[in-house]
């Protein structure tokens, strides 16, 4: 299955070339790797069920405009060809579906509790030198993404990018700086809590 999945990646864009979508929806092309159910079943491609709908759009305008790329550049291939006109039914349409319940875990290992446990007091509370993350992640009116229930895989590599800052399409840099404050420990323990936490959408 891993070398499948290693093969049909790097694909995409192609064939998005070679099918013809005349007859598809807007929203199905992106369905090609985020799951028609927004659900995607490879952490390499983020979920985007319940997602922001403002938010969607942003980021495929960023992939679209250079602002933001990723490995092997993949979307800024696929974006490139979205009719734009259809960017908000493309986001609406995965902004409209219901969201993951986020990945299962086992409340008497010790070390998942510890984790789930730090990385809620941080997601919500945050520490010293450190806000906290909901303060704009758990906001319907705040421009963030929602992240919960989001692949760990993704999380921590986004994490990462804006860490190195490798990722730099977010507001004033926010993100890189809260990135760049966070302990390695720390970022494990919000990413573990995020990705076992259903979205709840206010």
């Amino acid at each position: 299955m891993t070398i499948t999945a290693v093969l049909l990646v790097p694909t995409v864009p192609t064939l998005a070339d070679m099918i013809d979508t005349s007859d598809m929806a807007a929203w199905e092309t992106c369905a090609l790797c985020h799951s028609a159910d927004g659900i995607s079943p490879m952490s390499k491609f983020p979920k985007l069920a319940g997602q922001k709908q403002a938010y969607i759009k942003k980021q495929v305008l960023d992939f679209r405009l250079g602002q933001r790329s990723n490995d092997g550049g993949q979307m800024q291939t696929i974006t490139a060809d979205v009719d734009l006109a259809s960017l908000d039914d493309i986001a609406g349409y995965f902004a409209s579906l219901p969201p993951s319940n986020g990945a299962t875990w086992e409340p008497s290992d010790a070390q998942q509790a510890r984790d789930y446990a730090r990385g809620k007091q941080l997601y919500e509370k945050g520490r010293e030198g450190l806000p906290a993350c909901a303060s704009c992640h758990a906001n319907q009116h705040h421009a963030a993404p929602w992240l919960n229930a989001q692949h760990a895989a993704y999380l921590k590599k986004q994490l990462k990018n804006f860490k190195q800052r490798e990722r730099k399409n977010d507001a004033e840099q926010q993100m890189q700086k809260i990135a760049i404050a966070l302990q390695e420990n720390e970022l494990d323990a919000v990413v573990f809590y995020l990705s076992t936490t259903p979205l709840m959408r206010d």
